[in-house]
């Protein structure tokens, strides 16, 4: 699906998309059935005023998709977070477009910085890919806790502290710009590998929710059978 769509830098003059593109970020992750480190407005609205987001306009001129740029351990990493594109823009090609632009502005703000994202879907994968991302296990993360404390407002953070942080829904991706392959090369990686990856990505969810709803299963008789005893 080809459209004129517009995509530049946010800047202060797109603070009032802000609480709308809150909500949408929200009700998305609770459609998919996945999480996502809720943020607030003004967040967002700081993002935009400081240049460190990207924002799309569709052909009426309607927002069409958003993402930011968030720096964790002293700028040594950089994470292109919140991507949402509007629901009435989907399949138009505009999140690759918005991912593009993102890790362009991120490589020129931050041109040491190793760039990372964490996604529960395979698409995004795919377009990480494109770019030069690798798939990575989490210890290749920042290790900034005020990172992971984001992560609490997501629906799936007992599953990351039950796996000590080493492991969750999320697949993790990351660029270096010291040492990596070209696009070229992690794309054809990631189409030789897709399949696999989309049957681990389901396996993983099966997996980590049965285990999840056990161990709530197990904690709840363990409370009651200590309220017998109150």
């Amino acid at each position: 699906m080809n459209q004129d769509f517009k995509v530049i830098v946010a800047d202060e003059s797109h603070i009032g998309y802000a609480e709308e593109i809150c909500i949408e970020m929200e009700e998305s992750a609770k459609a998919r059935g996945t999480g996502i480190a809720k943020r607030s407005p003004d967040y967002l609205k700081q993002k935009m005023m400081e240049g460190k987001a990207v924002i799309a306009f569709g052909p009426d001129d309607g927002w069409a998709g958003f993402c930011y740029i968030e720096s964790w351990g002293h700028g040594g990493y950089v994470a292109n977070s919140g991507l949402i594109v509007s629901p009435k823009y989907r399949k138009g090609g505009v999140a690759k477009r918005i991912k593009k632009q993102i890790f362009e502005l991120s490589k020129k703000k931050y041109p040491d910085s190793k760039i990372f994202g964490l996604t529960t879907g395979l698409a995004v994968m795919k377009i990480n890919s494109e770019l030069g991302y690798e798939p990575v296990t989490y210890s290749e993360l920042t290790q900034d806790e005020a990172f992971w404390q984001g992560c609490k407002s997501c629906v799936n953070y007992d599953i990351l502290m039950s796996k000590e942080r080493k492991n969750c829904l999320c697949t993790a991706m990351l660029y270096d710009p010291k040492d990596h392959y070209t696009p070229e090369e992690t794309t054809k990686a990631f189409v030789k590998k897709e399949k696999i990856y989309e049957r681990f990505l389901r396996f993983k969810q099966k997996k980590f929710m049965r285990n999840l709803k056990r161990n709530n299963f197990i904690m709840g008789l363990s409370g009651f059978f200590a309220s017998l005893f109150l």
